[in-house]
Parts: C-alpha cells; sequence; structure tokens
C-alpha cells in the first residue's frame, strides 16, 4: 500500500538529530571531527565571491581527480543524503520500481517513496556475510525495474561488495534497461586500500559519496554524486529545484581539504588503526553480538543481548536495550530498527578512541546486566 507523502519522512534522521547524542556516543558513523584549523587556511581562502554556476570549478576538478573521472561527470551535492536524493529524483517518475537492498539504510528507502517510487527488495543475507548477491538480484529484477540501489560498504554491516559482483550486477541492470545506484559513503573509508568507485563498470552506475563518514568533515557538507555526463546535467537542473547555489565558504574549504587529503586520511587510519583493535578486543569477549567481523568501515551490527539468552533479541527488545544503555549508562548506540534489524543495533567505532574505550566498558557492563533483568 503507498504511504501519502505528507505522511513520509525519515525516522532515522529525526530520532539522530533529537536522541542520538549521549554523554558517551557510540552512534556516530563518521571518524571522530577533523580540526579544520589543522589545515593551512588564511581567512581569504574562504571569504570570498562566486558568482555560482553548476559547480565552483576548482571544487569540481578536485573531486573529479580524486574519484578518477571527467570533471563533467561530477555533480556537487549538499552531503551523500542529497546526493542520494538527487539521483533517484533525476532517474525516477512516480510508479517506476525501485530494487532496494535489505537491510538498508532507512532515509534512502523513505527518499525512494517519497517520490514516488514501487520498492522491491533483494536481500542481503545474514548466512553469506550480507553479500550483494546477483542471484538475489537477478531473482528479484523485473521488466518494471527502473532503478537498483545498494551501499558499499553496506550500512550497517561493513560488508564490502566485490567487483566482481558488481559487475554482475551492472549486466543485470543493463538487460533489464536499468540503471544501478551505489552509495559508497563509507568505501572511503578504506583509504589507500579503497578499490576504484562502481562507476568505471559501465554508464549504468550512478555513485554517490562524501567527505563526512571517512574524514570527519561533516560541516563542510561536501558530497557529490558521478554519472554519465547527460545524467549529471539532468541531475544539476533537479538540484536547482532545492537550492540555488551552494555555501560557498564551504565549497572553497572543501578544496582544500581536498589538496590535503592524504593528510586528512593518515590521521584517520591512524585513529582507526588503534579503535579497531579495541573493537576486535571486545567481539572477542563477547562472540554471540557480532553478525559479521568486518575488516573495514567504522560501524559494526551487533546482535541486542536477550533477557531469555535466545541467540537474537526478540522484535522490540533491541530498543529496549538501547534504551536502557543510554539511560542506565548513558552510551547511545543506534537501534536496528533504523535498518530493518530490529533485533540489532549499529555501533560505531570511529570516534575518539577515549570515548570508545569507555562506550565499549559501559556496553559490556549494560550487556551483562541487562540479560540478567
Amino acid at each position: 500500500m503507498s504511504v501519502p507523502r505528507g505522511q513520509i519522512e525519515s525516522v532515522y534522521l529525526h530520532w539522530a538529530k533529537l536522541r542520538s547524542a549521549a554523554p558517551v556516543n557510540l552512534a556516530t558513523s563518521a571518524v571522530a571531527p577533523f580540526p579544520l584549523a589543522e589545515l593551512p587556511l588564511r581567512i581569504e581562502d574562504v571569504v570570498a565571491h562566486d558568482p555560482g554556476a553548476y559547480g565552483y570549478p576548482p571544487l569540481q576538478e578536485r573531486l573529479a581527480r580524486y574519484a578518477g573521472v571527467d570533471a563533467e561527470c561530477v555533480v556537487a551535492a549538499p552531503g551523500a543524503s542529497m546526493a542520494n536524493y538527487l539521483a533517484m529524483a533525476a532517474v525516477l517518475e512516480p510508479g517506476d520500481e525501485v530494487l532496494l537492498e535489505r537491510p538498508a539504510y532507512e532515509p534512502i528507502l523513505a527518499a525512494a517513496r517519497f517520490l514516488g517510487a514501487e520498492v522491491r527488495r533483494f536481500e542481503r543475507r545474514r548466512q553469506n556475510g550480507f553479500r550483494a548477491d546477483p542471484e538475489e538480484i537477478e531473482h528479484a529484477i523485473t521488466p518494471r525495474t527502473r532503478l537498483i540501489v545498494l551501499a558499499n560498504l553496506h550500512n550497517p554491516t561493513s560488508a564490502l561488495a566485490r567487483e566482481d559482483d558488481l559487475r554482475a550486477l551492472g549486466a543485470i541492470a543493463a538487460r533489464a534497461g536499468a540503471r544501478v545506484l551505489v552509495d559508497e559513503v563509507y568505501l572511503e573509508g578504506l583509504y589507500a586500500r579503497r578499490p576504484r568507485t562502481a562507476f568505471h563498470l559501465g554508464s549504468q552506475f550512478l555513485v554517490t559519496s562524501s567527505l563526512t563518514k571517512a574524514f570527519g568533515l561533516a560541516d563542510l557538507r561536501c558530497g557529490w554524486v558521478l554519472a554519465e555526463p547527460s545524467l549529471a546535467r539532468r541531475i544539476w537542473r533537479v538540484r536547482d529545484l532545492h537550492d540555488v547555489n551552494s555555501a560557498h565558504a564551504a565549497e572553497r574549504l572543501a578544496v582544500v581539504a581536498l589538496d590535503h587529503i592524504d593528510r586528512l586520511a593518515a590521521r584517520a587510519e591512524g585513529l582507526l588503526a588503534v579503535n579497531r583493535p579495541l573493537a576486535s578486543r571486545f567481539l572477542d569477549a563477547h562472540p554471540h553480538l557480532p553478525l559479521l567481523r568486518p575488516e573495514f568501515g567504522n560501524v559494526i551490527a551487533l546482535r541486542a543481548p536477550s533477557r531469555n539468552s535466545g541467540t537474537d533479541a526478540p522484535v522490540g527488545e533491541a530498543d529496549d536495550f538501547c534504551d536502557f544503555l543510554r539511560e542506565r549508562y548513558e552510551t547511545a548506540v543506534v537501534p536496528g530498527r533504523f535498518f530493518e534489524m530490529p533485533e540489532c543495533f549499529r555501533l560505531g567505532i570511529g570516534g575518539e578512541t577515549a570515548e570508545l574505550r569507555e562506550g565499549l566498558s559501559r556496553l559490556a557492563a549494560a550487556a551483562e546486566e541487562f540479560a540478567r533483568r
């Protein structure tokens, strides 16, 4: 049953804005914010007028170089969430069919529904490591499918999609006359080991990303869409309906950040090199909690502890645990219901190390106490 547009909203982002903060925050999915004061900035690098057009040329050039594409294939956007929305809005007509992964990040599912799409699903299954399995997609696709949507790394499990699977997915889409949208915002967190973007696998691919998750630059809202040139021009025109120009100071700051991206990456990698072993030791001590132990990424999906010592918490009990953890231990994680995994929660490991260490200690104590209640 379709939902009236006036009733569609992102329940996750509403929660994130009003309920995710806590004295110890393990709900964040990005690395700790990068201090912009550490970049070689002058006030004239930021405060300057630009008449505005379809992309600030220096930023377009830096983003194109970073992604390894032509500048005409880049559409700047205020963050990855808006990039996803713009990409879908440019491709879809009301009533078009979208084939979207499950589990999925709730805002992208809500955006597809807001655009009037008919949403079908393909499964990313726990038993095969949440793989984006081409057989699952081929089984689910129909002649009406116009867009296939997935995240790489997957959110919230951080499962990495293999290039051969993405190539097979592209062939399936091409046969159906569909496009493929890949949200790569967490793929940036592989840094020097980052594989080439799926955009290079064929003109049917659109890719979205940003500097937020991997580099700690959320305040810049520097996101982008990669699309073949004619579609990129269409996306720019769709963006005209939502804003006139980007905040130019943020564009200029993003240029400076991209000029020093290796420095930002080294800082983030160093942080994760300390934090990941902390998380690994926690998972070793609680082997019943992880659904997947990812090699990469800033987030991990965990089973919520159950009061009855079952393998999975009953539906609703994971929410109870997240509330218990927040209220009694002043620690925030993300309830799995926002990712269609109501028995789970998402743990962020990219924050400051001292906060992660304290948060994991509180999480362990809370899980033990909750299981006894």
